[in-house]
């Protein structure tokens, strides 16, 4: 069904039938300045008292305030490089996974179309930030769309990347605990944030403070031109965090979830507000948004989709999530069934309960270690980057939110294993502006770096990613392999499952399928995160097996 939907895509935004241009909002009702930007050296940028500045630890903190218009410009105009940077990018991995030109016409043309009445679905406020950012916008990319309309249709990319879930662009983790499962039995909330693009788009990370002249203060964890929030935390000690669930392709861009999430931070302060904010608005893709509250000391989990909608409570002081739905409407759900049967939603969902449960009073430093763990159940080696563990050595991001103290925990590289940085927004947001021009005094209270950085074994694994994503080039584009040349690529990750599976496809492209077939079977010894990964390779074996017989034969 989903081919017969690309096929009406591309038939009728080829004929141009749907066209039509998305208006700038009117934003005359917004005094606003044109930001004059200060540079010091290359690490500070600042205009007035809102500022762009790198920490030590290499991450770029983002500190804005005004008007949605003046927020949208200071914005732009302080991450101008990071903005440009980022939607090069994206726009670039667009041509990588299409490289043919008239295919990337078809593309653009139907992002026309899909994102249609994307802004209708946008409140106005954000349409204002919107438009004052896009006018730092890179011109380089004016041919795909005018600029304010390019930064809605980067907007509701995220969700489209969830939609498609066959380009395996998330599988996050998240948890809450509280009560008796934690020390002082204070709120704790974790995530995992494994939305992958490419490494480089994971290199210029920024923090972003912001300070509404409408609504709450709010952090959250974004990149260059991103003004949703995926992870984030406001004043009130109100959390948002956000795993994808199993949706259809869709028909029509509505709300992108990381606007909705914004909203939520900036105007709720329980749960159940932010359950009447996401009532209101409708989603294109199925997402569970896990919402924590310092005033009630508890979370709930949001399950929005097209055309459902539900609210999942634990009564138990524990809350996991992983990409599958709890919640009543989704119990009978075939989407969400099959997502549970068929992934490694289920398996992770498992591993948390094992990780909880070997510790009595959780403290942040054990939750981090807890998301930064690669073992299968049980403690089992599964290979590093294995899409079952917690930590996939993928994360863009990971989090950890003490409500209650309104502290943040904030990944570094890599992944989720450098240092975590503890941002106070008490001492943040505690006066009318923030503190002029200086890097925010970080407390004594970071998590330290994850200690498997120094291991041979994470070496091994950084070697091991790099021969895999170029042997799957070769692969994808039809190139001739010599499986001399891959060799060590098993030996550098012996417990992971793909690298047997890509060695059997050098070996099944050199016709060697006595060597294939060894490749395989060991591979399906491993834990494979996918059923269809593993039937793929049953099917090659059936395959290997009739040829086997046939050469025999002769």
């Amino acid at each position: 069904m989903k081919y017969f939907y690309l096929l009406f895509f591309i038939f009728f935004t080829s004929c141009g039938i749907f066209h039509k241009r998305i208006v700038p909002p009117n934003v005359s009702m917004y005094p606003a300045e044109i930001p004059l930007i200060h540079k010091e050296k290359d690490s500070l940028y600042y205009f007035k008292d809102n500022y762009l500045i790198r920490n030590k630890q290499g991450i770029w903190e983002l500190y804005l305030s005004g008007n949605p218009l003046q927020l949208g410009l200071n914005s732009g105009a302080l991450t101008q490089r990071l903005y440009h940077r980022q939607d090069s990018l994206f726009f670039n991995k667009l041509t990588d996974f299409v490289p043919s030109e008239r295919q990337q016409h078809f593309i653009y043309k139907f992002l026309k179309w899909f994102n249609r009445d994307i802004d209708k679905n946008i409140i106005p406020a954000y349409r204002a930030e919107l438009y004052g950012q896009s006018r730092y916008s890179d011109t380089l990319f004016d041919y795909i769309a005018p600029k304010y309309e390019r930064s809605l249709y980067l907007h509701s990319a995220h969700d489209i990347g969830h939609a498609l879930q066959d380009l395996m662009l998330v599988g996050c983790s998240s948890f809450a605990v509280w009560g008796e499962h934690t020390q002082g039995e204070k709120l704790l909330i974790g995530r995992n944030f494994d939305f992958y693009l490419s490494d480089d788009f994971a290199t210029e990370k920024i923090i972003r403070f912001v300070r509404p002249d409408k609504g709450i203060p709010f952090m959250s964890y974004a990149w260059g031109g991103m003004i949703g929030v995926m992870s984030g935390m406001n004043l009130e000690g109100l959390t948002v965090t956000i795993n994808a669930g199993k949706s259809n392709i869709p028909l029509k861009a509505r709300t992108p979830i990381s606007l909705l999430c914004r909203e939520i931070l900036e105007n709720a302060s329980t749960t159940e507000q932010a359950i009447a904010i996401a009532r209101k608005r409708k989603a294109f893709v199925s997402e569970a948004i896990m919402v924590g509250s310092a005033k009630e000391h508890k979370a709930v989990i949001i399950e929005v989709s097209p055309k459902k909608f539900g609210v999942y409570e634990a009564t138990n002081g524990m809350l996991l999530c992983t990409n599958h739905f709890q919640s009543i409407p989704y119990a009978k759900d075939k989407k969400n069934l099959k997502q549970i049967k068929q992934t490694h939603t289920a398996y992770r969902y498992k591993r948390m309960q094992e990780l909880i449960a070997e510790n009595d009073k959780l403290t942040p430093k054990q939750m981090a270690a807890i998301l930064r763990n690669t073992e299968g159940l049980g403690g089992k080696a599964i290979g590093y980057g294995n899409e079952k563990a917690l930590n996939q050595l993928l994360a863009y991001h990971s989090v950890i939110f003490s409500p209650e103290e309104r502290i943040a925990w904030v990944s570094t590289s890599p992944y989720q294993l450098g240092e975590f940085i503890a941002y106070d927004l008490k001492e943040i947001f505690k006066g009318k502006t923030y503190p002029l021009h200086s890097v925010y005094p970080q407390s004594n209270q970071n998590i330290p770096s994850d200690t498997f950085v120094k291991e041979k074994a994470y070496k091994n694994y950084e070697q091991y990613r790099q021969l895999e994503q170029q042997l799957t080039k070769q692969l994808r584009e039809k190139k001739t392999v010599r499986p001399a040349d891959y060799l060590h690529l098993v030996p550098l990750n012996p417990n992971y499952w793909k690298g047997y599976y890509l060695l059997g496809e050098v070996y099944w492209t050199n016709h060697q399928y006595k060597e294939a077939k060894e490749q395989y079977e060991i591979a399906l010894t491993k834990e494979i995160p996918y059923t269809v990964e593993r039937e793929r390779i049953g099917k090659r074996l059936k395959t290997i097996t009739k040829l086997l017989r046939k050469k025999e034969n002769y």
